[in-house]
Parts: structure tokens; sequence; C-alpha cells
């Protein structure tokens, strides 16, 4: 056979693993907190900061550490790994990205929802028509 085309395949195989294995590692299921403890991956919770309770930066650690209710009202110690996202006191809604370890959700990642200035009441709507 020739080498060119054993190399060529090789290539296409190597390609298509690494293609199927970012996918799927990037595939990350919205759940809620209970759910998250059952299953041992990735995954991403839906919910909102909870302001009474404490939040803390750990300069020490790089660990963001505050408290969040999901949609079914179950509240969650998050560490983020990293520094608080610079609108997350405006934020309306959270998604934390990670998974559940010792007892704590531990996120590499939080995305936050904050109320777009674009979003009015309808009034000017109303007065047109």
């Amino acid at each position: 056979m020739n080498l060119k085309v054993v190399v060529a395949g090789i290539i296409i195989v190597g390609a298509l693993i690494f293609g199927a294995s970012t996918f799927i590692e990037s595939n990350i299921e919205y759940m809620d907190f209970s759910k998250a403890q059952s299953v041992n991956k990735k995954v991403q919770v839906k919910g909102k900061w909870v302001k009474e309770k404490d939040s803390q930066f750990d300069a020490q650690k790089s660990q963001f550490t505050f408290y969040m209710v999901d949609d079914n009202q179950q509240e969650v110690k998050v560490i983020l790994d990293g520094a608080k996202p610079n609108n997350f006191e405006m934020a309306t809604e959270v998604v934390a990205k990670g998974r559940f370890k010792d007892g704590y959700f531990h996120a590499n990642e939080l995305l936050t929802k904050c109320p777009s200035k674009y979003e009015g009441t309808g009034e000017a709507v109303k007065k047109t028509l």
C-alpha cells in the first residue's frame, strides 16, 4: 500500500476522534442542583444569586464563593474558580457551569443575565395605537 494513503488515513481518523471528543465535552446539559448531584459530569445550572447570604472572593485561592438557588428553590453554595464577574450584582439570573464536589457546586464558568436596557414596559407602543 502507498505510504501517503496510510498516513492520510491515520490523520483523518485522528481528526475525527478529536472532533467527536471535543463535541461530547462541549455538550453540557442544563439541570437543577438535585439532578446535578447524582451525575458525575460537567453540567449547567440556572438560578438566582441569594443576595442575603455571604459572598466573598479569596485572592490566595482565586475563588469566588456565593449561594445560588435553582428553579426548584434548592439552595447550594457555589465555588467559582476565578474572580467575580463585573456585572454580577446586576444579574437577574445566573448560569453556573461545573460539577458537584465535596458537597458544593464547583463552577469553572459563570454566565450572568442582566436586564436589558432595551426592554420597556410597552407604554410607548400603547401610545401610538
